[in-house]
């Protein structure tokens, strides 16, 4: 599976930005997709992950009510909405796949080459 996000940019505090993330390869309706992020001198961590059927999710404290992450199987696409943005949210957003539910990075066989989220204060 080949994954390709897109969607980032500059936006200012309390602004939005929806993420996307294009499979190509092979259909990901059954994997479990997530989004990750990385801010310059940190580790990567979790930020939102659904489900292979989009029955359930999971999101990091720290986003959420603010953002909504949502697949289109159809599509072989995955979204992630991002409202009321903070600029500790700054960082570059990584979509994955993975063959189980589940909030590790090391669990995820399938990594985009990320796209990078500024907000600015």
């Amino acid at each position: 599976v080949q994954l390709q996000a897109s969607g980032g940019g500059l936006v200012q505090a309390g602004g939005s930005l929806r993420l996307s993330c294009v499979a190509s390869g092979r259909t990901i309706s059954s994997y479990a997709m997530g989004w990750f992020r990385q801010a310059p001198g940190k580790e990567r961590e979790f930020v939102a992950n659904i489900r292979s059927n989009g029955g359930s999710f999971v999101y990091a404290e720290s986003v959420k009510g603010r953002f909504t992450i949502s697949r289109d199987n159809g599509k072989n696409t995955v979204y992630l909405q991002m409202n009321s943005l903070k600029p500790e949210d700054t960082a570059v957003y990584y979509c994955a796949a993975a063959s189980v539910f589940t909030t590790q990075p090391n669990r995820y066989n399938y990594w985009g080459q990320g796209t990078l989220v500024t907000v600015s204060s």
